[in-house]
């Protein structure tokens, strides 16, 4: 039955080839041109106020946010509802990871991570749809909430230890000779912290969508082979969804490290 499965698709996919293949078959890649911002009214030039593509996906992504969060668990039901039991897990996730991370003491910052993580796994998903936007793709979106995240732990660092929230850059377990050196060394990383925190977040989920724009135009010019890239794409989208996950997840829980070290910056 397997046998016969496999090759009744691999029929019918041969078959769509030949049908809907292209009379003109050509290689007309053009990965990028999906992360371009337009003005989604008009064809004017963009401006600080303009609303663009970009701003409909992530209005979107609050829309879908509020309707999971508020509009699924309003009944708040003994036995919950689909969307009540989502939204209860996604929050127990967040929260556990908050609780682990950096302590029972980071609680109460709770709720800026969880609508932190929330923002950019239903951004990352809504990209995922065909036509759509991925608001995430950019680096001027990541960077903007890495630098939140980069400026709120430092300011609550020095809030909440003054002066002592210097020792994290100071490694007394090391030879003390070799102490200023670190300290220099940590705190250059520390600064970089914006800079990865954000890249990691968009490069990865603009190359993958770029890798499904190139198999999408290989399998434009193949023809009736345009099963074979038809085939990758389906695998790279599959991978596409658990790194929209994923990459949520690191941001997150980066953010929750970050946080730990600003309460308890000691190495």
């Amino acid at each position: 039955m397997i046998k016969i499965a496999f090759f009744a698709v691999l029929a019918v996919v041969l078959l769509s080839g030949v049908l809907f293949s292209p009379a003109h078959p050509g290689l007309a890649i053009h990965p990028m041109d999906q992360f371009e911002i337009k003005p989604l009214f008009g064809d004017g030039k963009l401006g600080m106020f303009t609303v663009t593509n970009q701003t409909l996906w992530m209005v979107l992504a609050i829309v879908g946010i509020v309707l999971m969060l508020v509009v699924g668990s309003r009944g708040r039901a003994i036995v919950p509802t689909r969307g009540q039991s989502v939204a209860e897990m996604a929050y127990g996730f967040v929260y556990k990871m908050v609780e682990d991370v950096a302590g029972k003491d980071a609680v109460k910052y709770f709720p800026g991570i969880m609508t932190l993580f929330m923002f950019i796994l239903f951004a990352n998903f809504l990209g995922l749809i065909p036509t759509s936007f991925t608001a995430t793709s950019h680096i001027a979106v990541t960077a903007v909430l890495a630098m939140i995240v980069f400026v709120f732990v430092t300011v609550l660092g020095f809030v909440k230890n003054g002066a002592g929230f210097l020792g994290l850059f100071w490694v007394s377990a090391a030879p003390l000779p070799l102490r200023p050196i670190l300290a220099i060394i940590e705190l250059i990383s520390y600064f970089v912290r914006p800079v990865s925190h954000s890249i990691r977040l968009a490069g990865n989920v603009m190359a993958g969508h770029a890798v499904i724009k190139v198999f999408a135009g290989f399998a434009a010019a193949l023809g009736m082979f345009s099963f074979l890239p038809i085939l990758a794409i389906s695998a790279v989208y599959a991978l596409e969804v658990l790194v929209a996950f994923i990459q949520a997840y690191v941001f997150t829980i980066l953010t929750c490290v970050y946080l730990k070290d600003a309460l308890h910056p000691s190495h």
